[in-house]
């Protein structure tokens, strides 16, 4: 069992690391550092399932865990290839620029 003030601190710094994350997606224009927000997101979400596994004492949490590393994985794979593909296409790697439902 973890102190509930460890719990709180660790609970504390995830919400801070998915804030920072969300203000990255919503902010950046650039497709890589929104994937890098996204990941940033992912292991906020992946650090509170582990506390809480840990808070009761349940592997849960870190089976959790890996579930989402392995979504974060296939999401930087399929990620990357329409980065690349965007790239090729629109020459760039700005959002706004390569938003094609604008007229």
């Amino acid at each position: 069992m973890i102190a509930p003030a460890a719990i709180q601190h660790g609970l504390i710094l995830a919400g801070v690391l998915f804030a920072l994350g969300l203000a990255g997606v919503l902010v950046r224009r650039n497709l890589i550092f929104i994937l890098m927000s996204v990941e940033v997101m992912l292991n906020a979400s992946g650090l509170a399932f582990v506390l809480a596994g840990a808070r009761w004492g349940q592997p849960d949490g870190q089976v959790m865990f890996l579930f989402v590393l392995a979504m974060a994985a296939a999401e930087v794979s399929v990620g990357l290839a329409l980065v690349i593909a965007i790239r090729e296409r629109f020459n760039t790697l700005d959002a706004d620029r390569v938003n094609t439902m604008r007229g």
